[in-house]
């Protein structure tokens, strides 16, 4: 036996990858729980249909499915395929669903999957049964198929066994047994399991296991209709159990699978059915599966009637077996993995479906083993993302029955969310409203993209309006507020930006062990470096603010960095990290004319001699006291100003008395991510992930390699001397081509990388897109093509950054 004990709860599709992965790294002394049989446990993969389809706008999801398709194809039980690949097929009855396909084969194309859009009569020679009549077209990918869930469960069930794994069948977890905010190990109802790691792959039942650490797991189990017909005619005579593609009529919320002679018809059209873990039953108090609900025929209508337009043959079968079966939803679509906030040693791989299962099982497997995951990148999928309102019991309902019913729905990048809202509101939210602020949600902010009371602004200025889709919660005051940004000065909400105290006499230390650049400097510096992981990959951009010799405030990506600062802690308490985002806001006044606007309000010095870029003081401003940093995300003049939330609407009123009469305005998201692109300032999440280190993502300038040593470094510099891709900068002359992000970029006929941020730069007149592209070709000059929808946008490698490169604006 070798490394910790581990318990696993759930010997479903994701515990048994796990335990499968997990001892192929050479863990052994694992044991895996079900209350169930094996390897039929009851749970969600005991029903799941098992259509694999990869596309995903997530590039971890597709990454993920596509893992989990190349494993099971190399497994089978006793000559029994683990996996058909028979091919993924999605139609489209409607031209809106057309142009959709065409996106969708722009983020496989950028994921690096096979795929193609193929005609209506291409669509009928691969499925026969689809009426011809109705549809226009269809996105093919051939690497699609049917999962067999429970076969893949044994498969690996076995694989694990013979490398030392105990699987424990028909033993239900009664706790999680705990001590000094660790694991110890798992109570059944067959005994005690010591432990020093457990994961909770529980499915539908994760979150009353979770509950027994006191986390809460934002996961609603919800009931989705499967149901099988008799013979279809049709096919009578078909001895495999399926030939032709998985099928999904999106339209229609639709999904289709063989079996032999008979059809599977999968339903996300009808109401969300949800119920809570506590609500479902055990296996032995279940007559039959208890993932299981009874079949509600009247929401089945629909579907029934639907099914018999698009595939005819169908008008001669009779719907034989039905199911609502339950399957996992959260609040964002997206899986909950990793490890306990609050309970060291228990994790959480759960709201994974079998599409992505063994890939999930993978990731897991290397962050245990070997603290990080190296093959894909996790950010979207920690367990730990959340911040405190959207793990409240009405959000955490609302969100995922939103997320049913939006599963096979077009949804536009910047598409609102739904209800709850408002939840979060800056102090200047009153006078945005006032204003005629058209709101987004960032983490629950409610956050300006754009202000009516600026149409004004358009007047007489050369707004390009982009295609109709980028047009989509767009305005021509975007761009008016960029070019008024420029030209005189602007006040933007950067409330929703999560800020985080750091204090105590070891403050600067525990910095300068996390970051990479040196913060540990003079009161009132700003530094703006990188938090790595282990491997050298990036884990998040933060500027750190020395306020006080023992006082540091981080300007963090959310809450995740703050989760990485709490498991760093030291434990003998000589550092505190607290979050103050909910009881302080910030507004950044930027633009040439933003001296102008502040300085005949306070006494302090605020000339570039006074307050130099990048630094920080205390000062008053009229009356209200601030913390105000010389920093500027727009690549102008300006400040970041901070206060408490209860001077927040003094600030925003004294600020805008002064602005005004030198034609300040309010500007928008909209405005910012124009001007910060122009500027080449990154994303992270969006720009750089975990899965890109510092010299590839074109921020090596934050880390100072003399530093005697980070969180990261040793792993980074054997990084550095391989850079085989880059963040690059892409211009677009096509004024009305604005992309969107995740479309792949073509070298000739040959996809090399995708988009990460776009906008239209209104400075300097072009489209903007940076892309990850292979080194050789980030070289200024070199033509390219970004695949859009149906079309290729010419594209061309710039310099960077576009605007002011020499700093003087800044720096004025």
């Amino acid at each position: 036996m070798a490394g910790p004990r581990v318990v696993i709860i759930g010997a479903g599709v994701v515990g048994a990858a796990l335990a499968d992965e997990i001892s192929a790294r050479g863990w052994t002394e694992v044991t895996v729980v079900d209350q169930g049989p094996l390897p039929a446990t009851g749970g969600s993969s005991s029903h799941a249909p098992g259509l694999v389809f990869q596309a995903n706008s997530s590039k971890t999801m597709t990454e993920l499915a596509r893992y989990t398709v190349e494993k099971f194809c190399s497994l089978d039980v006793d000559g029994q395929p683990c996996f058909l690949q028979v091919g993924g097929l999605e139609v489209a009855t409607t031209p809106e669903r057309v142009t959709e396909l065409h996106r969708r084969q722009g983020w496989l194309t950028s994921w690096g999957v096979e795929s193609r859009i193929v005609t209506a009569d291409e669509c009928v020679d691969m499925h026969p049964l689809v009426d011809r009549d109705r549809i226009l077209a269809g996105l093919h990918i051939p690497t699609d198929g049917l999962a067999k869930a429970v076969l893949a469960v044994e498969a690996q069930i076995r694989r694990a066994t013979e490398r030392g794994v105990t699987f424990l069948a028909r033993h239900e977890v009664l706790d999680v047994l705990q001590a000094d905010g660790e694991v110890t190990g798992v109570r059944t109802d067959h005994g005690d399991l010591r432990a020093d790691i457990v994961v909770c792959c529980a499915g539908i039942w994760g979150p009353m296991i979770a509950r027994m650490v006191g986390m809460n797991l934002p996961l609603t189990p919800l009931g989705h209709q499967l149901a099988w017909t008799g013979p279809v005619p049709a096919l009578a005579g078909q001895t495999e159990e399926a030939v032709r593609p998985i099928l999904r009529h999106q339209d229609a919320d639709l999904y289709y699978r063989d079996r032999h002679d008979t059809l599977g018809i999968g339903y996300y059209g009808h109401r969300p059915m949800p119920i809570t873990a506590d609500e479902i039953l055990s296996v032995d108090e279940a007559d039959g599966m208890p993932s299981v609900l009874k079949f509600t025929e009247d929401d089945f209508a629909d579907a029934w009637t639907e099914t018999q337009s698009l595939l005819p043959a169908t008008r001669e079968a009779k719907i034989e077996e039905a199911i609502n079966g339950l399957f996992s939803f959260t609040t964002d679509g997206l899986p909950l993995l990793g490890e306990s906030p609050d309970v060291k040693g228990f994790w959480v791989a759960e709201a994974v479906w079998v599409t992505h299962s063994a890939g999930v099982g993978r990731a897991v497997a290397e962050w245990l083993v070997d603290g990080h995951c190296s093959s894909f990148d996790l950010h979207e999928c920690d367990v730990n993302r959340f911040e405190p309102h959207q793990l409240a019991p009405e959000y955490v309902l609302a969100r995922d029955c939103q997320n049913f019913v939006e599963v096979y729905d077009i949804l536009h990048p910047l598409q609102p969310s739904g209800d709850p809202r408002p939840l979060r509101t800056s102090p200047f939210y009153a006078r945005q409203q006032e204003l005629g602020a058209f709101f987004l949600e960032a983490n629950g902010w409610e956050r300006p993209h754009w202000y009516e009371a600026n149409a004004g602004l358009v007047e007489g200025r050369s707004i390009v309006t982009p295609n109709g889709w980028a047009a989509r919660y767009w305005s021509p005051i975007v761009g008016a507020e960029a070019q008024a940004t420029r030209e005189t000065v602007a006040m933007y909400d950067m409330t929703a930006l999560k800020r985080l105290e750091v204090s105590g006499r070891g403050a600067a230390d525990f910095l300068e062990r996390l970051c990479t650049g040196k913060v540990a400097k003079s009161v009132g510096s700003v530094t703006y470096t990188l938090l790595l992981d282990h491997d050298g990959g990036i884990r998040s951009d933060v500027t750190v603010a020395r306020l006080a010799p023992d006082l540091f405030q981080v300007g963090a990506n959310g809450n995740l960095d703050l989760d990485w600062f709490t498991r760093h802690l030291p434990a003998d308490g000589t550092v505190q990290v607290r979050d103050i985002t909910p009881g302080t806001c910030c507004i950044g006044l930027w633009g040439p004319l933003a001296r102008d606007v502040l300085q005949p309000l306070t006494d302090e010095d605020f000339s570039a001699a006074g307050l130099k870029y990048f630094r920080a003081k205390r000062a008053h401003i009229g009356s209200v006291p601030v913390t105000a940093m010389r920093l500027s995300y727009v690549g102008e003049l300006g400040w970041e100003l901070y206060t408490t939330a209860d001077q927040g609407l003094k600030l925003w009123d004294t600020l805008w008395r002064a602005a005004r009469p030198l034609g300040g305005v309010a500007a928008g998201r909209g405005a910012f991510n124009s001007l910060r692109l122009e500027k080449g300032y990154r994303s992270f999440g969006t720009d750089m992930t975990y899965e890109h280190d510092p010299y590839e993502a074109g921020v090596g300038f934050a880390v100072k390699a003399d530093k005697e040593d980070f969180v990261g470094k040793a792993a980074l510099e054997r990084r550095k001397a391989d850079v085989r891709r880059k963040l690059t900068c892409l211009t677009i002359e096509d004024p009305r081509a604005v992309v969107m992000g995740k479309e792949p970029v073509y070298d000739g006929q040959r996809a090399v990388g995708y988009v990460t941020s776009a906008a239209f730069g209104h400075t300097i007149g072009k489209g903007i897109a940076y892309a990850w592209l292979p080194a050789e070709l980030a070289v200024a000059g070199r033509a390219l093509h970004i695949g859009y929808f149906d079309r290729r946008v010419e594209a061309m490698v710039a310099e960077e950054p576009l605007f002011d490169p020499a700093m003087s604006r800044l720096r004025g």
